[in-house]
């Protein structure tokens, strides 16, 4: 399907890249030279027009449901045969609904939480222990998780979901403490508001004058706002930041 090219450029692969912020991604880093891995989960038609988008050659595309063990080590395989060595994950793509506590069925909301835990946080804990180990084992890399300002100010319609990504933040930390004597570095993304396929029925919705009177830039973020952050882990960061959480939120939320 792709031409393999010089193994002089760095090999990243970006989950949940068909599509909003992680197609954003996958563009910005093949314009800085990077040969691209892009997961879906079921959409091929929009992993390959995003592959077609790609600048430079080397790209490939690979399915994988990331909320099964199976499937993410699979993943792992398929993106490592193809590349040789990922020198950088990003751990992108998630999985949200609305599933407020005293309005939700319990049958609901076990789905709801089953789903997007294994979705949100057990499939990238999958996917950087792989990446770690093989990373450790020659000579470093870097893995960019994207997580959430909901970690922080909490998510009462979609609380698995806020749950979910507070769990990506300690994992990410935890794995940066893990890591670093390996020079294995890890950085996390907390975005808002970005204005992306799967927030638009919320930002075109009854819910949108009150989130954007959250944001005092007058706008909710942009998904190639947070991709040059996340290329600028991916790429460019330095050591000692290893373990932050950056938040990209337009003052839409500030923590101390």
């Amino acid at each position: 399907m792709t031409k393999k090219p010089p193994q002089n450029r760095p090999a990243v692969l970006v989950t949940g890249a068909s599509r909003g912020i992680g197609r954003q991604i996958a563009l910005q880093l093949a314009e800085r030279g990077a040969r691209v891995g892009v997961h879906y989960r079921e959409n091929r038609k929009a992993a390959e027009f995003v592959l077609a988008a790609l600048a430079g050659d080397g790209h490939a595309a690979f399915a994988a449901d990331m909320s099964e063990a199976k499937s993410v080590a699979r993943l792992w395989t398929e993106a490592s045969a193809h590349f040789g060595r990922i020198d950088v994950v990003v751990n992108n793509a998630a999985a949200h609904s609305d599933h407020p506590p005293l309005t939700t069925a319990y049958d609901a909301w076990v789905e709801s939480w089953n789903r997007i835990l294994a979705t949100n946080l057990q499939g990238p804990a999958n996917l950087c222990l792989l990446a770690a180990q093989r990373m450790s084992a020659s000579g470093g890399g870097r893995i960019v998780n994207v997580s959430s300002r909901g970690a922080f100010r909490g998510e009462p319609n979609a609380p698995a979901y806020g749950a979910s990504k507070a769990g990506l933040n300690s994992l990410s930390q935890s794995l940066a403490r893990a890591l670093a004597s390996k020079t294995v570095l890890v950085y996390c993304l907390a975005p808002g508001w970005v204005e992306t396929e799967m927030a638009a029925d919320y930002l075109s919705g009854p819910r949108a004058e009150e989130i954007l009177s959250q944001h005092p830039l007058g706008r909710v973020t942009q998904p190639a706002e947070v991709a040059r952050t996340a290329v600028f882990c991916a790429l460019d960061a330095p050591a000692a930041m290893t373990g932050c959480i950056i938040d990209i939120n337009g003052a839409s939320y500030l923590r101390t």
